[in-house]
């Protein structure tokens, strides 16, 4: 062993063979006492090496806080910096900014930001210039814990510094737009972007584009894509998703549109061909779900056996996703004797079956109106361990309406609550919906009161069903009342704005001029339906001259309700007895 002293105490070993082999890095180091203050401490070599040649990511991210910042909170030496800078040590300043430019890239995989941030602050008290790579490290870090803010700050330093984005940052960049939703600044970024090796920044947008439904952006960013690099499964992915359907959700499909989608899918499944990409389980799901929301159910069972022999059969446990797509789509299109041919094979061929499966199958007996297939698929739920979803419970309620079992549907509601089930409107809108189709006013206005004491707020279709049911009968005041009355319910927090803000009235519901209506339009624009709806609801019973309400509390028909709500709960027909035999048929079947 030889001990070279001016050269930073480097261990030498003799090899069998007589070679001189170094176990350390050969770097010229002055032996300066005076510098040992600063982020390296030259006299002790083990922390040398674990610093200019650090095992691993996680080693690097332990480690500096606990020695780097121990260090760098010591006074430093401005003599020892400014040697650092001149030209006799330029070689230990770039292995000291790639030393510091290695713990950043370990704190952007690990997603440390902070950590990041202060190791910025560090090279800069050292008067060390971080590089561009050391701002996309730090971006990477910001971004990787949804911090775009931060992220844009950093950009606008490197501006500041008339440093140039790398690609690798504006990738990053694009990507946290796209999962903010900010489409406009991702594209932008995208645009930005030189030569981008990977695909995931576009299918980040694509999926944006998707969410926002922006079908038109979505066509600009994947031909600006093509132009650059080769589609991956994950774009074509999202591509499903969004050219799959012509019509849905908005219209039902037609001939025409059925026939364009196909079209589209074909021009899809043609390019990754091409491209030699064949599809991935979600790619399936997505096509089977645009051939379902367009009403092709031939093309939607042909596909599932293309899915069949893809994924299922060789992993059952992808085809519970790709079954419970295809079924949802049978029923929604009514095609029941299908979806159940579907499910006899799942549970005959041993396919997994989940909680939706069998929502979706309990759903199908609506259509057969057959309350006791639903109370056996409920039986076999329960047995394999799923609890009855709300989703359940409503559908089960939908039949004995359906039956005209008003007392075992109310029956079944009270059940649900005793359950644990977190009652929504939807449940109440099944009774309401049934009754104004029966005109019975009786289980119309136990309901409406029912949802008062459970304080669930109506809905436009609550309201719709109310006011229908009472002109039906030939109580139009009381269909006006009610209206208010629900329509002040559904404003939730705006309920007694027609006490305090005249402004707001003048505004909205009793202005004469032409544009009111184009002024409650607007907030219908702005993702305020519910707010907009009620508007019109009470612009409408002022313009047909019915007194207005300064608050729901104030109605005379509320109070009716109220005052009649216990009185009626006990005389509903076969109430107890059919909530026993609920509770003894729950009990047989665990």
């Amino acid at each position: 062993m030889v001990s070279l002293a001016t050269r930073g105490n480097i261990c030498i070993n003799r090899k069998p063979s007589g070679m001189l082999h170094s176990t350390r890095l050969d770097i010229p180091v002055p032996s300066n006492r005076d510098f040992s203050s600063t982020l390296l401490d030259l006299k002790e070599n083990e922390q040398l090496d674990s610093w200019i040649c650090p095992p691993s990511p996680d080693a690097i991210c332990a480690s500096v806080e606990q020695e780097a910042f121990r260090v760098g909170k010591k006074e430093v030496n401005t003599e020892a910096l400014v040697d650092l800078n001149g030209e006799e040590h330029s070689l230990l300043k770039r292995v000291l900014i790639r030393s510091f430019n290695e713990v950043l890239y370990g704190c952007a995989d690990h997603k440390n930001y902070e950590l990041a941030q202060k190791i910025m602050l560090q090279m800069q008290d050292l008067g060390l210039d971080p590089s561009r790579k050391a701002y996309d490290c730090l971006v990477r870090a910001a971004v990787s814990q949804g911090s775009l803010k931060d992220a844009m700050e950093v950009l606008k330093i490197m501006k500041q510094n008339n440093l140039k984005a790398l690609d690798s940052t504006l990738a990053a960049l694009s990507m946290s737009c796209s999962h903010a939703l900010e489409l406009d600044l991702a594209e932008a970024f995208l645009n930005q972007i030189e030569a981008c090796p990977y695909p995931y920044p576009y299918s980040a947008l694509l999926e944006a584009c998707d969410e926002m439904d922006q079908p038109e952006r979505a066509l600009r960013v994947f031909a600006k894509m093509k132009m650059k690099l080769v589609p991956d499964i994950r774009i074509y992915e999202n591509l499903f998703s969004l050219f799959g359907t012509v019509n849905a959700p908005y219209e039902n499909g037609n001939i025409m549109s059925q026939a364009d989608s196909l079209k589209r899918i074909n021009a899809i499944e043609s390019d990754m061909a091409r491209n030699g990409i064949q599809h991935s389980h979600i790619s399936m799901k997505n096509l089977l779900k645009a051939l379902g929301a367009e009403g092709m159910i031939r093309e939607l069972v042909q596909y599932l056996h293309v899915a069949e022999n893809l994924f299922i059969y060789n992993n059952p446990s992808l085809g519970t996703d790709i079954y419970n797509t295809v079924l949802h789509y049978l029923v929604e299109s009514r095609e029941s004797r299908m979806a159940i041919e579907i499910f006899k094979k799942m549970k005959k061929f041993g396919f997994h079956t989940d909680s939706a499966t069998y929502d979706i199958m309990i759903a199908c007996c609506i259509i057969t109106r057959c309350y006791k297939s639903a109370s056996l698929l409920v039986s076999m739920m329960i047995r394999e361990g799923f609890n009855p979803a709300i989703s359940a419970y409503t559908s089960l309620i939908k039949i004995l309406m359906e039956n005209e079992n008003f007392s075992e549907a109310l029956n079944l509601l009270d059940r649900s609550k005793l359950d644990g089930i977190q009652l929504d409107v939807l449940m109440f809108n099944t009774f309401l919906r049934h009754a104004n189709y029966k005109v019975r006013i009786d289980i119309l206005e136990f309901i409406v009161e029912y949802m008062r004491r459970e304080n669930i707020q109506p809905d436009p279709a609550t309201c719709r069903h109310v006011f229908s049911a009472y002109v039906a009968a030939g109580f139009h005041h009381t269909a006006m009342e009610a209206l208010q009355v629900l329509t002040l319910r559904m404003m939730s927090k705006y309920g007694s704005i027609l006490e305090k803000e005249d402004d707001f009235l003048d505004e909205f519901i009793l202005a004469e001029d032409s544009d009111a209506e184009s002024r409650i339009i607007k907030l219908f624009k702005d993702s305020k339906e519910e707010l907009s709806v009620a508007l019109l609801n009470l612009r409408w019973c002022a313009m047909a001259g019915f007194p207005m309400l300064e608050s729901a509390d104030q109605s005379l028909w509320a109070k009716r309700l109220e005052s009649q709500f216990h009185r009626r709960r006990l005389l509903v027909p076969g109430r107890m007895r059919s909530f026993q035999s609920w509770n003894y048929y729950h009990n047989s079947q665990i």
